[in-house]
Parts: C-alpha cells; structure tokens; sequence
C-alpha cells in the first residue's frame, strides 16, 4: 500500500487465539488527512466467520485430517484471492497496454505532424530569407533613390536660390508650390506661404487680371508674354508657362519675371535720340541718303524727295545706281563710294553734274563719311548740296 498508494487487502490469514484459530481478512487503506501532506494507512481486520477450531493434539490422526482438511480450504481460499487478484493485475497490464499502444500511436502521429511541421518551418524560413534578400535589395535600391533624390532637391534648391530671377511655381489648384529669393519682394512671400493659394497673396505687380491669366495658360496650354510694371513703376517682362511632369502632364503653372526696366529704358532712350535725330534730319537743307555696306538706300529725308521728284517706295531698300531708272549710276559716285567703304574714308566737296530726266541738269556738291556702328555693319551718310549755276 505504502509502496504503489493503493489499497491492499490479504484474505485467508490464520490467527491462532490461544487454543482457537481463526481465519480472518486484513485490508489496508492509505488516506491523506485535509490540511495535511502525509499519508496515513487504516487497517481493517475482517473475521471469515470460520467455525472455531479446539485445541487438539496434532498428534492424532483424527486432529491431523481436520487441522489438514482446514489448512487445504485456507490455501485453496488464498489461491482462489491469489487468482483472483493476478487476474487483476492482468487485465490491468492488458489495459495499460493498450493505453501505452494508443498512446506510442499518438506519440508517433505527433512526431509525423512534428516532422510535417519541421519541414514546414524549414520551407517558411528559406522563404522568409529569400525575402529578406528581396527586402535588402529593395532598401538598397530605395536607399539610392533617397540619396539620388536628395541630390536632386539638393541641387534643385541651391539652383533657384542662385537664380537672380523671380519665378513662382503654382499648382494645378492655383496653390503656391515653390518660388525664388528673389520673388518674396514682388509677390509679398514668406517660406510659410507654401501651400496658401495664390488668391491669398497680395502682389505687388499691376496686373487686375493675373489669376485669370494664369487660368487660361492652364487651360489652353498656351504660353502668356506680357511686359507689366510693378507698383514702384519698374518694368518687367512676365512669362506663364504651363507646368509640365515627366509625364507629360500639366500640373500648374510657372510665372517668371524678368527685369527689363534698364533695357526699357535704353529703349526709351533709343527712341529719343532717333527721333531726335530724324528731327534734326528732317530740318536740314540738304538732301541726305543713309547707305548700307551693298549701297542700298536705308533712309532718305524729305528735302531728297523734294529736289529729285521722288518718293520713298521708289527710294528706299534699292541700290543709289537704281534710282530713277539709273540717273544715280554716275561714273564718279560709283568710283568714289566703294572706296569710301574699304578705306574707311569720307568724301569732301566732290562737285558733279549731272541731267535728270525730269528736273534737269543739276550741278551737285556731295559730301560722304562712314556712320560707324558697335554692333552693325557701319552706313555711309551721303549730303548732296545743290549748287546755283552762276548767272
């Protein structure tokens, strides 16, 4: 009982009482009391309600075949236990024998779905490292985007941050996408303003109609030019441009500014001194041809027109010896002209006479010198004085 914590009962064990003798039955109980971890043992005495035997003298024969014939049914009881009990224990070991088979065959389904399962594992974990290998290569790669994307803006930034010229990048929504140094000034911009719309911002160009300018560039696709000055009266060329992907697509708009308030004013200038000068032209006495290198007539003022009966879609943009159907192809001009050019020098009081078809004879004092030019080829100013013959 201590042994396998079972209980154990012992039948058919003689117990001699003095000149009786009995047959009894022992079963032993093991228990654990609650509150308690150590194991008691109860033992239960059981009398087989065998008929007293007397005392005899086993030495006659009579005594002899009772004590004997007893003897034989306490053995053949305790064998019949004995049976009974290694029965027991057979159907036991025939029980757990099975459950010891059910449970090897479970043991061995176990270690097939283990197997499996390794196997399993093994292809997962080739799997998952070739798709580390794939991940790895796909961080390399965007880790080259990155850096090359960097440069890019990098590059990008120092670009527009070293452009002396005001450009403003919008998008499609008309929203400020991006703009120079040097369009904070024109356009009231700050680095926060990235994002506002463009109808937020209060410009400083003299343009009503900017915004719906830029619209149509989006629209049409078509390029908008446009000379505007801003609030302090300087000039500037503006161009919109469509902003175009690298997909092809259109994305908003580009405006940029170029400052042309010095050349406007050269312009201007220009102007002035030509007209200026065509006025000073136009007061003198004597007719005036401006030549080019080939000798064609560039311009000629109206007191030419006056003398020779002429006008200017006959004059102008012909050779000298052309006009009026080769009256100016005189001998002496054709001598003395293209010297003039090639050896950079000027004519002085050269006299020639000569008979025009519809005014006549006229006795003319020429005058030439070369108009030189910076950025040309350089002109020749003919003055023909007319000379009075003497009564």
């Amino acid at each position: 009982a201590r042994s396998g914590g079972q209980a154990v009962v012992k039948e058919g064990i003689a117990l001699q009482n003095g000149e009786t003798r009995h047959l009894i039955r022992i079963e032993v109980l093991p228990f654990k009391p609650v509150g308690t971890g150590e194991t008691y043992f109860l033992v239960l005495f059981e009398n087989l309600l065998t008929p007293p035997v007397a005392a005899l003298d086993p030495n006659k024969p009579a005594v002899l075949a009772d004590l004997s014939q007893g003897e034989s049914q306490r053995l053949a009881h305790e064998l019949e236990t004995t049976r009974s009990h290694l029965q027991s224990i057979i159907e036991e070991q025939e029980a757990t024998n099975q459950d010891l088979r059910a449970a090897n065959e479970e043991i061995l389904s176990s270690n097939e779905e283990l197997q499996s399962t390794n196997e399993e594992l093994q292809t997962a974990k080739e799997e998952i490292q070739a798709t580390n290998e794939e991940l790895n290569t796909i961080n390399d790669e965007l880790y080259r985007r990155h850096a090359e994307t960097t440069r890019i803006s990098n590059d990008f930034q120092n670009l527009l941050g070293s452009i002396n010229i005001p450009i403003l990048m919008l998008e499609g929504d008309l929203r400020i996408r991006r703009f120079t140094p040097t369009a904070t000034a024109i356009f009231n911009l700050i680095p926060t303003d990235i994002g506002r719309p463009f109808s937020d911002i209060n410009h400083r160009l003299a343009v009503p109609d900017l915004e719906e300018q830029i619209r149509a560039v989006i629209n049409t696709l078509n390029q908008h030019n446009r000379e505007v000055q801003d609030q302090d009266g300087r000039w500037y060329d503006l161009r919109i441009r469509p902003y175009r992907t690298l997909d092809d697509r259109i994305d908003g708009a580009v405006m940029v500014l170029v400052d042309i308030d010095a050349l406007k004013g050269s312009a201007e200038a220009l102007v002035q001194a030509r007209d200026y000068a065509e006025a000073i032209v136009e007061m003198v006495q004597e007719a005036l041809l401006v030549l080019d290198p080939n000798l064609c007539v560039v311009r000629a003022n109206q007191r030419f027109y006056e003398v020779f009966q002429v006008t200017p879609a006959d004059t102008e943009q012909r050779s000298i010896f052309e006009l009026g159907n080769g009256q100016w192809d005189i001998p002496e001009l054709r001598s003395r002209l293209p010297d003039l050019l090639s050896q950079n020098g000027l004519v002085e009081d050269f006299q020639t006479t000569h008979l025009f078809e519809h005014i006549g004879e006229k006795t003319m004092g020429l005058n030439a010198r070369i108009i030189p030019s910076n950025h040309g080829s350089p002109m020749i100013l003919l003055a023909i004085e007319e000379i009075q013959s003497e009564p």
